[in-house]
C-alpha cells in the first residue's frame, strides 16, 4: 500500500472543493464551447420575448447563467472566468436590483405609483412606448439579476 494522499491519486480531485476537477476531454470541450453560444441566444430571445408575453427576465436569466455555468462545470472555474469573472457576479446583480428599483422610483418621484410606466421621464419618447421602455428596464433589471446571483452562489458553492 502507498502512502501517498488521496489527492495524489486521483489526479482529477480539486483540494480543498471536494469537486471533480474540470475534464481533460476535447470533445466535451468543443461540445461545450459549441452548444453554449446557442443556449444564451435562446436565453436572449427569452428575455426580449417576455414584452409580449409572460415571462421573459427570470427563464432568460436562467438560461444565460447556464451558459456561463455550463462553461465552468466543462472547463473549470479558472479558464472560464474570462467569460464572466467571479469577483464583478455580485456587483452585476447589485447594478439589475438598482434598475429594477430605479424605474419603480423614479415613476413615484414623477407623481405616479411605482412602476406606473406613464410617469418616466422619458420625453422624447412617444407616450405610447412608455409601457414598452418601462417593462424593457424592468426585464433588465431581472435578467441581470437573476443570471448573475445564480453564478454568485456556484462561485460560493466551490469557494472561488
Amino acid at each position: 500500500m502507498s502512502d501517498k494522499p488521496l489527492t495524489e491519486k486521483i489526479p482529477r480531485y480539486c483540494k480543498g472543493t471536494g469537486m471533480m476537477a474540470p475534464t481533460d476531454s476535447p470533445i466535451v470541450h468543443i461540445a461545450c464551447r459549441g452548444i453554449s453560444p446557442f443556449i444564451f441566444l435562446i436565453g436572449l430571445y427569452v428575455f426580449f420575448h417576455g414584452h409580449y408575453s409572460p415571462g421573459g427576465g427570470f427563464q432568460g436569466g436562467v438560461l444565460m447563467a447556464a451558459t456561463i455555468l455550463l462553461l465552468r462545470l466543462s472547463l473549470g472555474t479558472g479558464l472560464s472566468q474570462v467569460v464572466m469573472p467571479a469577483s464583478i457576479t455580485l456587483r452585476l446583480s447589485a447594478v439589475g436590483v438598482l434598475i429594477f428599483a430605479g424605474t419603480g422610483v423614479i415613476t413615484m418621484i414623477f407623481g405616479g405609483d411605482f412602476l406606473d410606466y406613464h410617469f418616466l421621464p422619458l420625453p422624447w419618447l412617444d407616450p405610447a412606448y412608455l409601457r414598452y421602455y418601462g417593462i424593457l428596464l424592468i426585464e433588465v433589471g431581472v435578467v441581470l439579476t437573476v443570471m448573475t446571483t445564480l453564478i454568485a452562489i456556484y462561485d460560493d458553492l466551490l469557494g472561488y
